[in-house]
């Protein structure tokens, strides 16, 4: 398990693990979600009212430094946020969908040959390798055609409709 690894890795490093650090780890490596840090800070503080923001955000960039979590920005579906998971996972892909902000894991063969084929094409070692994909998934691409279809269909209606876009409208200059 990730979990056992990074503790394990922390105190290889000398950093105590305290229990509010324990806190932080075991939010970003169970609870199977992409978190960001004020994410982790309003569960952690569930778990312990005395916990502080100051402790989370320290924690975190700890753990980034360290090379024990991961940043990620899932495509920037939400601005500007970064999210965090336990570097010790394998390697895998995030594929965003920028309708919903569903995010989903891919693991398997085929990035494991992508990878491969970057080394062997570029001469290229790789030590870390982040891909992230974005797209619509199955029901929001169901969505975006019932819309661009409801779109199309009031352009026809408003073509049609008396005055509609075949009427020609004066241009006025503005004052």
């Amino acid at each position: 398990m990730a979990l056992d690894s990074t503790e394990g890795s922390l105190k290889e490093r000398g950093v105590r693990l305290t229990r509010q650090r324990q806190i932080l780890l075991e939010l970003i490596d169970r609870t199977g979600a992409h978190l960001d840090v004020e994410q982790l800070y309003r569960m952690a503080k569930e778990r312990d009212p005395k916990i502080n923001r100051v402790t989370v955000y320290r924690t975190v960039k700890m753990l980034k430094s360290g090379g024990l979590v991961d940043e990620l920005d899932l495509m920037h579906y939400e601005g500007d946020q970064h999210y965090y998971e336990t570097r010790l996972k394998q390697e895998h892909a995030h594929v965003v969908c920028l309708r919903c902000g569903r995010v989903e894991e891919f693991f398997g063969e085929p990035l494991q040959r992508l990878r491969k084929q970057i080394e062997s094409h570029f001469g290229f070692q790789i030590l870390v390798a982040r891909t992230e994909v974005g797209g619509y998934c199955a029901h929001c691409q169901t969505l975006r055609a019932r819309e661009v279809q409801a779109v199309r269909h009031d352009a026809e209606s408003a073509a049609k409709a008396p005055g509609g876009a075949h009427t020609r409208r004066a241009h006025t200059r503005p004052e």
